[in-house]
C-alpha cells in the first residue's frame, strides 16, 4: 500500500498488485446487481440511506457487507474441503474395492472359453 497525502480521504488506497482493484470491481458489480432488484442488499442500502448516509457511503457499506458474505463462504468451502475424504468427496474412505492386487472375480466375471454363439439370425424371413 502506498502512502496517501493528508488532503485526500483516508479511504483512498492504492494496491501495488492490482488485486484490490479486481476485487473491488467484482464487489461493485455485485452491489450494482443487488441494487437493481428487490433483494436483501437493496433493503440494506435503503436502510443506510434512511439512516442519513450518502449514496457513496451506502454503496461502500453494501460492498463491505458483500465482501463479508463472500469471505464467510470461502471459509465454509475451506472447512468442507478439509473435512472431505481422501478423494475430495464427503463420506469417502481409504477402503477401496480395488485396493488389493487381485480383485474378487465371480464365476460370471471370468472369460468364457471359445467364441460366443451367434444368437441373431443371419437370414431374414421373406414376406
Amino acid at each position: 500500500m502506498i502512502g496517501v497525502p493528508s488532503k485526500l480521504s483516508a479511504q483512498v488506497r492504492v494496491f501495488a498488485t492490482g488485486n484490490g482493484r479486481k476485487t473491488d470491481r467484482v464487489l461493485h458489480i455485485m452491489a450494482a446487481v443487488q441494487l437493481r432488484h428487490p433483494t436483501a442488499g437493496r433493503a440494506y442500502y435503503d436502510g443506510k440511506k434512511a439512516a442519513g448516509k450518502t449514496s457513496m457511503e451506502a454503496i461502500h457499506a453494501l460492498k463491505r457487507r458483500l465482501s463479508n458474505v463472500v469471505y464467510a463462504q470461502l471459509l465454509a468451502d475451506q472447512q468442507r474441503r478439509e473435512s472431505a475424504g481422501p478423494g475430495g468427496q464427503s463420506g469417502t474412505t481409504t477402503d477401496s474395492s480395488a485396493i488389493g492386487l487381485t480383485p474378487n472375480t465371480d464365476p460370471s466375471d471370468k472369460p468364457h472359453p471359445g467364441p460366443a454363439q451367434q444368437t441373431i439370425p443371419t437370414h431374414l424371413p421373406t414376406p
